[in-house]
């Protein structure tokens, strides 16, 4: 065939194309996985290259690996890591278990660039070997989770950085809304009045939580098992190449990285990266309730609820002139339903590891990255296009609560449940306001009157004196 070289594994020999930088082994995997065409993550792959150049600087550094190898390895690493590369890393992301092409795949193209770089052509393994020199001290089994962890600390603190973006957000529309009662809801029924403040301090408040499960799921993931190599013992890894790799690895990541105290138990169980697509779980389940409560409150504006007025990004129907829909808070549903579900797909793979080794980590590893990377990117969307510019619907706001049997319970202290609760049945059956008909009947002074329906005394704790 022309435009192919042939390479040979101990499988026997494959054609490649001339133009690749990749070799038989990623050869074989793109052959063997023509599955969904979607390629690995790339802060994934550069979190590879970048573990590649740090085995080989350490490698170098103990006398392992020939100086002159290891610098052209290191060069061939940088040039991938410039971006010049990317389309070389193509193995799908539905493959044989735990990841061993995408470690041969970057293996063996950054073995090519350095052969090239030397003056040599590509498959000519003589010159540089994928897996005698870049693979050095290395198994897939310490390399994919290592690089799993890396790639997983740079998405999610750029997560928590839009988190910060949308808890500020909430934040200023919680002051800037904080003088505006408005009716309360529970079992999506009329209740006791709240601050439209109130409710935007509240989503401030479910995001900062959410920051800190982050965070502190984060710290776990510092935890790696390089060195480890195929079942957590160490062999052919040199005890001097992993203290120098990590150290290496913590300069390029500006994280505190360390070696896992227990190889075999973090070589067998990715249950940290579990414990972090947990803890987006528990922000999706928020930022749903966010933005369906939002979607809500936007209805009508005719025969909705229309208190506010979500801004406007695009015509919302084919055939509907004029209408404008929720765009935004509905993208941030689909989202992350698809994070829940793909937490559920993390759930699965992490128990369905055997023995020594937790072979599913290559859906693990796309499912934890791409949530990381469409919930930064969702999050950053809804406080620029929805959050910041919400508008309110100011006097259908006070008219309703003017309306609302909500008001009722204010009246539990001064006359009772069940006087209360005739009051209340009386403003529905006449439509009448509450207020109105306690003045009417007489049954609080001016002063009492005044204390109870005060709009803000309706929406804090306020000093009760007993009942006579």
């Amino acid at each position: 065939m022309e435009g192919y070289r042939t390479e040979k594994d101990y499988l026997g020999e494959l054609k490649v194309p001339a133009d690749a930088y990749w070799g038989v082994q990623t050869q074989r995997a793109i052959n063997n996985f023509p599955i969904s065409g979607i390629n690995p993550i790339k802060e994934y792959t550069y979190a590879l290259v970048t573990i590649k150049k740090a085995a080989a600087m350490a490698n170098s550094d103990i006398n392992l690996l020939d100086k002159r190898k290891a610098d052209i390895i290191i060069k061939a690493c940088d040039t991938i890591l410039n971006g010049k590369f990317d389309k070389q890393f193509t193995v799908d992301i539905y493959q044989a278990g735990e990841g061993t092409s995408n470690n041969m795949n970057a293996n063996e193209v950054i073995a090519n660039i350095a052969i090239e770089m030397l003056g040599g052509k590509r498959g000519d393994y003589s010159i540089i070997h994928p897996n005698d020199d870049v693979n050095m001290c290395q198994s897939s089994n310490d390399v994919i989770p290592t690089a799993t962890k890396i790639a997983a600390l740079k998405l999610s603190y750029e997560l928590i950085e839009s988190l910060k973006e949308l808890q500020l957000s909430f934040l200023k529309k919680s002051g800037e809304f904080d003088k505006i009662v408005k009716s309360g809801r529970t079992h999506l029924m009329d209740a006791a009045p709240i601050r439209l403040g109130q409710e935007f301090r509240a989503w401030a408040d479910m995001i900062k939580d959410s920051i800190e499960r982050i965070d502190n799921a984060r710290e776990k993931l510092k935890e790696i098992n390089l060195g480890a190599t195929a079942v957590g013992t160490g062999i052919n890894a040199d005890p001097r190449y992993v203290k120098k790799a990590t150290s290496y690895l913590r300069k390029f990541t500006g994280e505190k990285l360390r070696q896992a105290a227990d190889l075999p138990e973090v070589t067998e169980s990715p249950s940290d990266l579990f414990n972090l697509s947990s803890s987006l779980s528990v922000l999706s389940a928020d930022l749903i309730k966010i933005a369906n409560d939002l979607r809500m409150m936007n209805s009508g504006p005719i025969t909705g609820l229309s208190e506010i007025i979500l801004p406007a990004v695009q015509p919302g129907s084919s055939i509907m002139p004029g209408k404008v829909n929720p765009s935004i808070a509905e993208m941030i549903d689909m989202v992350c339903f698809r994070v829940l579900g793909d937490n559920r797909t993390i759930e699965l793979a992490t128990q369905a590891g055997q023995f020594e080794l937790n072979v599913m980590e290559p859906i693990i590893n796309y499912c934890l990255l791409h949530d990381l990377i469409i919930l930064k990117n969702s999050c950053r969307v809804f406080s620029k296009k929805c959050i910041n510019d919400i508008k309110v619907n100011k006097e259908h706001i006070t008219e309703m609560v003017e309306k609302t049997p909500g008001v009722g319970l204010a009246l539990n202290p001064y006359i009772g449940y069940e006087k209360a609760a005739e009051v209340v049945r009386e403003s529905l059956a006449e439509k009448k306001a509450i207020p109105k008909i306690v003045k009417e009947r007489g049954l609080l002074n001016e002063k009492d009157l005044k204390t109870a329906f005060d709009p803000f005394n309706l929406t804090r704790p306020r000093k009760l004196k007993k009942r006579k």
